[in-house]
């Protein structure tokens, strides 16, 4: 259960590139299933590998999103360790397994955890049945803990040992697909996730149609409202419920919930200034479109300058900007993205090279 890292620079070194390389990797089928098909997915591992400095291959192999939060194998995590020159050691029986770590500025001290079968009982991470793991999943199918149990041990002790020593070379990485709980193979890679339910109901089940009118009220409420803190609401609610890629029928015609609920919070913004606030939900992103946000993907409120003042158009097209950074994942380092990108900074930019690079990250963001 090794993975070997290499520090190198990025293919791509401007986010424009980053993003088109993404675009490209995208395609591809034989990356993971979270990967596949997404680029906005594929630039944030990239963007979260550059932090580590790893390449964009190690990063979109090791590193997987569980419900909103970065994880890594534990070979990820055991390599970065090594990679910042500390001593790894692992051992184990099959029944037990023991990492220890040795920094490298302390080298007279040895972080060690241990992990066995009964601990892993004990955790509800399988039963001990005729001196064996016992564990299976919501099919009935034996997990790894069942047909892998060696490997789990061992994953379990390097990760919790790491966490101890070496929390400044992790960068959030601090846990497992597993220990967030997804159900992983004998390498420690997902192969199924729990699925988040779209909204809770006492004891009937969601249909197709039930998604289908909530989301269809949703926008019809924020097309209606004067008022943008409405549409924060709606955004919240409609992201918690997992509403927002629901197709539904608009003012603007047809397009996700998230699109309209970013499309009209930034006309709501522009008619008149409100407070910003960006709400922070465990259960995963649910950012609303305030002043923050612009004006969204909606054809062409997306790109089009606000009418009126010169300012108002430039605050519109940096809210419509900052915007796709937030749904692309790299809201951190737009404005350094930006500047390296086209030779200026983002308060000084032209109109059309703000709309440009928005463009182009929502492009990603599809």
């Amino acid at each position: 259960m090794s993975t070997d890292i290499v520090r190198a620079t990025p293919v791509a070194t401007n986010l424009p590139d980053m993003v088109r390389y993404a675009e490209h990797l995208a395609k591809a089928d034989m990356l993971p299933k979270g990967f596949a098909g997404r680029p906005a997915n594929v630039l944030y591992a990239m963007e979260y590998g550059r932090t580590l400095g790893i390449t964009p291959l190690a990063a979109l192999t090791g590193i997987h999103v569980i419900e909103g939060k970065p994880s890594a194998s534990s070979g990820l995590i055991g390599a970065l360790v090594r990679q910042a020159g500390h001593k790894l050691r692992v051992k184990g029986d099959g029944r037990t397994a023991t990492a220890q770590i040795i920094r490298a500025d302390d080298p007279e001290w040895t972080y060690e955890c241990t992990w066995d079968l009964e601990r892993a009982e004990q955790a509800g991470l399988c039963q001990i049945k005729n001196g064996k793991p016992w564990a299976r999943d919501r099919n009935g199918k034996p997990t790894a803990w069942e047909k892998y149990p060696a490997a789990m041990l061992k994953a379990r002790a390097i990760t919790e040992v790491a966490r101890d020593a070496c929390e400044d070379v992790l960068f959030g990485l601090h846990y497992t697909p597993e220990e967030l709980g997804a159900y992983v193979d004998q390498d420690g890679n997902p192969v199924d996730a729990p699925v988040q339910p779209l909204r809770s109901v006492p004891s009937e089940s969601v249909t197709v149609q039930d998604v289908a009118a909530d989301s269809q009220q949703a926008a019809e409420d924020a097309a209606h409202t004067t008022d943008a803190s409405v549409v924060r609401q709606i955004w919240q609610a409609a992201g918690n419920a997992g509403l927002l890629e629901v197709p539904v029928q608009t003012p603007l015609g047809s397009m996700s919930l998230r699109e309209y609920l970013v499309a009209r919070g930034g006309q709501l913004t522009a008619a008149g200034p409100v407070d910003a606030e960006i709400v922070e939900d465990e259960a995963g992103p649910t950012q609303p479109p305030a002043s923050t946000l612009g004006s969204g993907t909606a054809g062409a409120a997306a790109t089009a300058p606000v009418a009126g003042s010169p300012t108002r158009d430039r605050d519109a097209a940096l809210d419509a900007l900052r915007g796709a950074a937030i749904a692309a994942g790299v809201a951190d380092t737009i404005e350094a993205d930006f500047l390296q990108s086209y030779g200026v900074d983002i308060s000084r930019a032209e109109l059309s090279q703000l709309a440009e690079m928005a463009e182009i990250l929502r492009r990603a963001a599809a």
